[in-house]
């Protein structure tokens, strides 16, 4: 611009030159501009909503589902399943921590709304109406045991949730049931390392079927 500005005080017909170039230019770089206005928008518009509603990344920050699910690895998170199902028993859930819903926590489902669960040496024990004397969870998952006792009878709304890693989880021995209202998602898929790639991370809900 400050050399079209010196022409301008020199020769005359190469203002006209210049000027009929700048003419024919100005609407290319305007249409451009404007088609990065309209991508950004557009991808906001999709990207965000998605992001909020429909799955996000989350990365495993812990060992307490060690070796489920290993630190540091990413993972894609379902977030619409659980608008139209509930959990099941078995199932991998990624939620906010009920004593501080800013923080998400990845641990298993145990019990489910109305149930009791029992935990004697370690063993989990579940009773509800359709088994009302019990029966003993079968967790091939679990590698790392803890011989502790517990009981507790959930709510209509609450789930029972434990870490795969016993013996080095904070789950809901120690800080209750998770509310229903507070579960994000499941995980979708696992991303990274490749070589612990998967499609449903984690799920054992074959087990209890």
């Amino acid at each position: 611009m400050h050399e079209s500005n010196e022409k301008k005080d020199t020769i005359d017909s190469s203002l006209k030159s210049f000027s009929s170039t700048q003419a024919t230019e100005s609407p290319k770089k305007k249409t451009f501009l404007r088609e990065c206005i309209e991508f950004t928008v557009i991808a906001i518009v999709i990207v965000v909503p998605f992001r909020m509603f429909i799955a996000q990344p989350f990365i495993v920050n812990g060992l307490s589902m060690d070796p489920t699910f290993k630190n540091a690895e990413y993972l894609i998170v379902d977030q619409l399943t659980y608008h139209f199902h509930t959990p099941q028993r078995g199932s991998v859930l990624i939620f906010k921590y009920p004593k501080d819903t800013s923080k998400y926590f990845i641990k298993r489902v145990i019990g489910l709304p109305g149930e009791t669960v029992e935990i004697k040496k370690g063993r989990v024990t579940i009773k509800n109406t359709s088994n009302p004397e019990g029966f003993v969870l079968d967790e091939p998952y679990i590698k790392f045991p803890k011989q502790d006792d517990y009981s507790v009878t959930l709510d209509e709304e609450n789930y029972y949730v434990l870490g795969d890693n016993r013996d080095g989880s904070a789950d809901s021995r120690s800080w209750g049931p998770v509310p229903k209202e507070d579960i994000v998602g499941r995980p979708l898929l696992r991303l990274l390392p490749f070589t612990r790639m998967d499609y449903l991370p984690g799920d054992e809900r074959v087990l209890f079927q």
